[in-house]
């Protein structure tokens, strides 16, 4: 198996902070500025491996604040943050100073930033040719608009920061509508090049079989679709999952995956958790356990501890299972999400028939059998999300889901605690000066 081992300067970009990159020199590898102004195919490749491992970093936060607000799980450390910011505990509010935010958020910009370097060093070299040029590009764009649109999953409506490209002179955050429009336009930009590109990189074995440029170009349909479908544009999203690899007959677990390793330079997986031990716990929430199907297969995410847990007056029978090792993948996106992402496309245009087709898919993976329930546009979109909540958990989801539906709200998510309140988005950090 290809895992990362980062040995250069320009392997370890993903580390630098995003705004304030400066020229180093490391004796085992080149400097930026040589980079920038002539660049080698290694340089370039190295850079390629930087910025795909980089999309680990950050990612553990971006899953577990989420849906700690979701209400789909508990962080049970020695963090009081975990317990009480997130959950709106008595007064307090998001913090857009604290690690929750600041995590999540300078991560995403550091990739952003390795893929500028990669795009300038392009403009700047003749060591490889036009089409193999035009294949890191579509590669460097699609992964800077899928980690932008993890930035906007958070902010909501505070918006995004597009142009980061001079640290001295950074753009304005637009409107949640202009950042979908500005992701979108990337995706598609980044589609395009791949036609007559080439792919002179390698990539992980997280993208085996979607590391070609026509292989690729269904991975950044799918990352489009998804984007399409929190942004509530649901022609798009259709139009995006029918040219992804969407296989309504196909393996659900097919997809492309942040791979972990134990080799120097690389990580390991951040969700793991061991079994039953007694700080540094995922919690299932107990209305996820409440609220599932019996026989539903998917159930086999959670494990039953031992002895129940709790902390700061929250409790829960059931951690998380959902990774078996230290060194497990991590879904970037798969089939099921995508076959998730056609029913919903089709309940909101109205085709509930098709809809109630693929949601069939999904539940007979699991092993309940054919919806039987009321076949309305309500009545599926609640389908939609429960099935949603079950597939995904653990995932990165639940927050996005509810809160385009309207139900990121103390009325569909009854409170543990009194006085806790739901939030629906992050704040803006404050190193950003706004």
């Amino acid at each position: 198996m290809k895992t990362f081992r980062i040995l250069s300067l320009i392997g370890l970009l993903a580390l630098f902070a995003s705004c304030e990159i400066e020229e180093q020199f490391d004796p085992n590898g080149p400097s930026i500025n040589s980079v920038l102004t002539n660049a080698s195919k290694a340089e370039l490749d190295l850079l390629v491996t930087g910025i795909e491992a980089g999309m680990r970093n950050g990612f553990a936060g971006y899953v577990t604040a989420s849906g700690t607000i979701a209400r789909e799980l508990y962080i049970f450390d020695a963090d009081p943050r975990n317990t009480e910011d997130l959950l709106g505990k008595g007064d307090l509010a998001l913090d857009n100073n604290t690690f929750y935010i600041t995590g999540p958020f300078n991560s995403r910009y550091q990739v952003v930033k390795n893929v500028n370097i990669l795009l300038e060093a392009l403009d700047n070299t003749e060591s490889v040719s036009e089409a193999e040029k035009q294949g890191y590009r579509a590669f460097g764009n699609t992964i800077k608009a899928y980690m932008l649109s993890q930035v906007l999953d958070m902010l909501g409506t505070n918006g995004i920061r597009l142009d980061v490209s001079d640290p001295e002179n950074l753009g304005p955050f637009l409107s949640q509508d202009a950042s979908y429009d500005a992701i979108l336009d990337l995706l598609d930009s980044a589609n395009g090049s791949l036609s007559g590109a080439e792919f002179p990189f390698f990539l992980s074995d997280g993208f085996a079989g979607y590391d070609t440029p026509q292989t690729f170009a269904r991975f950044n349909r799918a990352i489009a679709a998804r984007v399409a479908t929190h942004a509530g544009r649901y022609d798009q999203a259709l139009s995006y999952v029918n040219a992804s690899f969407l296989d309504l007959d196909g393996d659900l677990s097919e997809g492309v995956e942040h791979i972990f390793g134990t080799v120097s330079g690389d990580l390991l997986n951040p969700l793991y958790k061991p079994a039953g031990q007694s700080g540094d716990q995922l919690v299932v929430h107990p209305r996820i356990i409440a609220n599932a199907t019996p026989g539903d297969n998917r159930l086999r995410k959670f494990g039953l501890r031992v002895q129940n847990t709790g902390q700061d007056g929250l409790n829960g029978a059931y951690e998380t299972a959902l990774y078996a090792t230290a060194t497990s993948p991590v879904d970037i996106i798969r089939n099921e999400e995508l076959v998730l992402i056609y029913a919903e496309a089709n309940i909101n245009l109205g085709n509930l028939e098709e809809a109630v087709t693929a949601l069939n898919i999904i539940r007979n993976a699991a092993g309940i059998g054919d919806y039987s329930g009321t076949v309305s546009q309500e009545a599926l979109i609640d389908e939609m999300l429960y099935q949603r909540c079950y597939s995904l958990w653990g995932e990165g989801h639940r927050m996005w889901d509810l809160r385009r539906y309207g139900r990121l709200n103390a009325n569909f998510l009854p409170l543990d605690r009194e006085g806790d309140d739901v939030f629906t988005q992050f704040p803006i950090p404050l190193s950003e000066g706004v």
